[in-house]
């Protein structure tokens, strides 16, 4: 595999490493979903949420860097919230003109896009801080231990081990279309025009997927041949140990704290 960009295990060794899997998935769920339930407009709740990332992510060993950059990737996406601005009633801030509409932004429509957008910002860290201290087949089968569908969890196992297969087979495709476009544009980029382009293209997606059914079939057959019976096994017997319970009660706490933070 030449592509990890879909891994982002940090292999180290702390506290946040070592709990287990499950108790690090319900912990993370649980303050997500407390994120959403957090009034707008509580930015003490907000600042303590984030606060509390921050602190786990240290505990964890991982750079600052590390968590703030790739918690960016949230933010285009939660722009698309950018309506609230001027869909809530409120006191008015500015007006914009856009051809016949006059769009109005108000205070309570900034105070939900702000708290919309930090939700959205704190989560993914939260989400960034597991993913970086758990490995992927201990988070699956945190997933059966807590009950998940047993297809699901397949289907989110495999998903994401053929993605890497996925990529190096595209990496392929492009380097094969490159070696086959030696004639260079006037811009300096191999190939020909725009239309020849996207007929190449066409080609190479329809191409990727025919090998990716072939494969997939290859792969099931030599599964079923090895005994596979839709349920995925493991040699770490994740015990819950004392510490489990207690790191998972305080962080419970915590979160609940914030929960009230936001409310008074």
């Amino acid at each position: 595999m030449h592509i990890n960009t879909f891994d982002h295990y940090q292999t180290l060794n702390s506290p946040i490493h070592r709990l287990d899997p499950r108790v690090k998935v319900v912990i993370t769920v649980v303050f997500i979903l407390s994120n959403a339930l957090i009034p707008e407009g509580a930015w003490l709740a907000f600042a303590a949420a984030w606060l509390l990332v921050l602190a786990i992510s240290q505990m964890a060993r991982l750079s600052p860097k590390f968590l703030l950059t790739r918690s960016l990737v949230a933010l285009p996406f939660a722009l698309a919230a950018v309506t609230a601005i001027f869909s809530v009633a409120g006191n008015p801030i500015f007006s914009l003109k856009i051809g016949p509409w006059l769009l109005t932004a108000t205070d309570a429509g900034l105070v939900r896009f702000a708290s919309i957008m930090l939700r959205s910002w704190i989560s993914i860290q939260a989400a960034i801080v597991l993913t970086a201290t758990t490995q992927f087949p201990d988070l699956i089968h945190a997933f059966r231990h807590l009950k998940v569908p047993d297809i699901l969890v397949s289907t989110v196992s495999f998903m994401y081990r053929y993605l890497f297969v996925l990529s190096d087979e595209t990496l392929r495709l492009i380097r094969a279309r490159e070696s086959r476009s030696a004639r260079l544009t006037p811009g300096g980029k191999s190939g020909g025009a725009l239309l020849w382009r996207a007929k190449v293209a066409g080609n190479m997606a329809g191409q990727l997927f025919l090998r990716s059914y072939e494969r997939s079939e290859r792969v099931y057959n030599a599964m079923l041949a090895r005994g596979y019976h839709g349920t995925l096994l493991t040699l770490n017997p994740h015990v819950m140990r004392p510490r489990d319970w207690l790191w998972g009660a305080l962080a419970l706490s915590l979160i609940l704290a914030i929960q009230l933070l936001g409310r008074i």
